[in-house]
C-alpha cells in the first residue's frame, strides 16, 4: 500500500471535509503528508499514556486553527 499524500507547503488548516471530530488529524495529515489514521491512532495512544494532555493539545489546536 503506497501513500500518495503530498505535504502542503502553506500553513496549517483544519480539514473538516475528511476529518472525524474537528479535522485536526486530517489537517495535520494534509500539512505533513502523513496518513490521518496513523495520526489518530497516535493521538489515542498518547492520550492513554499521557493522562489527558494530548486531549488538551488536540482541543487547543482545533480551537486556535478554527479562526
Amino acid at each position: 500500500m503506497t501513500n500518495n499524500i503530498e505535504p502542503r507547503t502553506e500553513g496549517f488548516r483544519l480539514d473538516r471535509t475528511s476529518g472525524k471530530l474537528m479535522g485536526v488529524c486530517a489537517g495535520l495529515s494534509n500539512r505533513f503528508g502523513i496518513d490521518a489514521t496513523l495520526l489518530r491512532v497516535g493521538f489515542v495512544i498518547a492520550t492513554l499514556a499521557g493522562f489527558g494532555l494530548p486531549v488538551v493539545a488536540y482541543l487547543a489546536i482545533g480551537l486556535i486553527a478554527e479562526g
